[in-house]
């Protein structure tokens, strides 16, 4: 695996990836993704949302993994529905989450995740009461239950790769990051300048290692590039939610690579300060 990460590679895009103000549109016969494939349940949430005139779409992870040919884990859809009115569409809705509102729909032992869309947030709050702010002085946020348009959306996520919107009634994949592109050449990219977004959410420099991990793919020369600078600020972090990325890290089935990756890019120090101090792994990660 390793090997294969290693091979070099020229990446055609520009240095900061924007979002299109109108995304590439692959119907059904640009791409290899069909309905039946997904949870029947996300198609049905999807169609009803539709019909009760929302925007709805298959997102993220689903999307990626299916084109990739990997079984998704679970299902999440994207909506112009606000939570309260994605839960007056389903008895079996409940709304969760306060730094980010969700809504789960639960069908027995399977459980859809519908999120609406979000909005970006201003780069500073001189205009918000300082006790609203929805950042630190660091640029971390700290709410993001700001809803905004399927474009905004887009902007917002991490990673083109998670930047697919799938339509399961008209079978067409909307692309506003190239990240079709990104899948068909392994590659890891974040949407914007990396180093405001990694300042946003600092656990993205670990989401980039663990989806370079998972996924066999290497992680783009300029998203990779701030990450030794930036990497104290996830002592920043609540210590509960890195221990949930540390499980997502290492019981994945690929921690050999993970730890690889982290102690190239600085990153073991600031999740275990202690073990750091006796590693001395000097392999590298993949920079393409």
């Amino acid at each position: 695996m390793l090997k294969k990460l290693f091979q070099s590679f020229r990446s055609p895009l520009r240095r900061t990836q924007h979002i299109r103000s109108t995304p590439e549109v692959l119907n059904s016969n640009q791409h290899s993704l069909q309905r039946a494939q997904f949870s029947r349940y996300a198609v049905n949430i999807v169609e009803r949302l539709q019909n009760a005139g929302y925007q709805a779409y298959l997102v993220g992870g689903c999307v990626r993994d299916m084109l990739l040919n990997i079984t998704p884990k679970d299902f999440d859809v994207a909506t112009s529905a606000t939570p309260e009115q994605i839960r007056a569409e389903f008895r079996n809705a409940r709304i969760i989450g306060r730094r980010f509102k969700l809504v789960h729909i639960h069908f027995g032992r399977e459980i859809i995740e519908v999120a609406t869309f979000r909005a970006g947030h201003p780069q500073n709050d001189e205009e918000e009461d300082t006790n609203q702010s929805s950042r630190n002085e660091s640029g971390r946020i700290l709410r993001d239950n700001v809803y905004g348009t399927l474009e905004e959306d887009a902007q917002r996520r991490d990673f083109t790769i998670n930047a697919l919107y799938y339509d399961p009634v008209s079978e067409r994949i909307l692309d506003y990051a190239n990240g079709v592109h990104d899948i068909r050449n392994h590659l890891i990219r974040l949407i914007g300048d990396p180093v405001k977004r990694y300042q946003e959410d600092p656990v993205r420099m670990l989401r980039a290692v663990r989806f370079a991990a998972k996924l066999n793919f290497g992680i783009e020369k300029h998203s990779a590039a701030p990450i030794r600078e930036l990497a104290p600020m996830l002592r920043e972090i609540p210590s509960a939610r890195l221990f949930e990325e540390v499980l997502k890290l290492f019981l994945s089935g690929y921690a050999a690579d993970t730890f690889e990756m982290l102690v190239d890019l600085q990153l073991f120090d600031p999740l275990f300060p202690a073990s750091a101090e006796r590693s001395n792994t000097t392999r590298r990660i993949p920079i393409r």
